[in-house]
């Protein structure tokens, strides 16, 4: 018989134009899923405790949570109040936190990206940076969005990889190159997270969960972005892909 293709939820974001709100996902996070993960990409609307999360789990093989250009409300971490300007998205996090939970507790695959890493970590009762760049000792890891895209997404700085970690058993190497996209950051790490990558300042760039008996993996960077010809970006979506058809044909 032949094997079915997994299904890969993947995150939203609430965005409004012309009046009007749309739930929506870069092309780059669908692309991967579909091309390199060999998988069908889905997209779950952030529809918060109006999503019926127990149901969609049962129709998925794994989760992509994904980036984005607002952040995580603090309160959800007992930060600071966000400075006046900072975009937030209150549909996505009424989504996406519990669905991380869910997915831990009912061993589904997830891949958690930029965003996406800093909802895993604050799901998981960790604290953000809400500017990184204003903590002494710290890099700017943010880019230039007033550059073009290919400059914005382009190789930025060096990550060490964890010796024997997910991320190092994937590539053989213990450093390599990443673009940089962010200007929140891990504070306090959630618990059972485990360290996978660490930028030359020290901020944690990745993690996996401890234990977990599933594909659990976030990092801070896009591995999205040029996938097909990025080395570990390749290994990423590729493990990830594998862990959710295996879940599918178990299935």
């Amino acid at each position: 018989m032949r094997s079915r293709k997994a299904v890969i939820g993947i995150s939203t974001c609430r965005t409004s134009r012309n009046g009007n709100e749309y739930d929506s996902v870069s092309r780059y996070y669908s692309e991967a899923v579909a091309y390199v993960s060999n998988a069908i990409p889905l997209g779950i609307p952030s529809l918060g405790d109006k999503l019926d999360s127990d149901e969609l789990l049962e129709q998925i093989d794994g989760l992509l949570f994904t980036g984005s250009p607002s952040n995580v409300d603090p309160g959800h971490y007992g930060g600071a109040p966000s400075e006046q300007g900072t975009l937030h998205d209150p549909a996505r996090d009424a989504t996406t936190l519990p669905l991380i939970q869910k997915a831990l507790d009912q061993k589904i695959p997830f891949l958690a990206i930029c965003r996406g890493f800093q909802e895993l970590n604050v799901a998981l009762g960790g604290t953000l940076h809400q500017k990184v760049q204003d903590v002494p000792g710290k890099m700017d890891h943010r880019a230039d969005y007033e550059a073009p895209i290919a400059e914005r997404f382009a190789l930025a700085h060096e990550v060490e990889l964890a010796p024997a970690g997910i991320l190092f058993n994937l590539i053989g190497k213990s450093k390599v190159q990443v673009n940089s996209v962010h200007a929140q950051g891990v504070d306090r790490l959630g618990e059972g997270l485990l360290a996978e990558a660490y930028a030359p300042d020290g901020l944690v760039e990745a993690v996996s969960v401890s234990g977990a008996s599933a594909f659990a993996l976030a990092v801070q960077w896009h591995p999205e972005w040029n996938v097909s010809d990025n080395e570990l970006s390749n290994a990423i979506f590729s493990a990830f892909g594998e862990a959710c058809r295996e879940r599918a044909n178990r299935r």
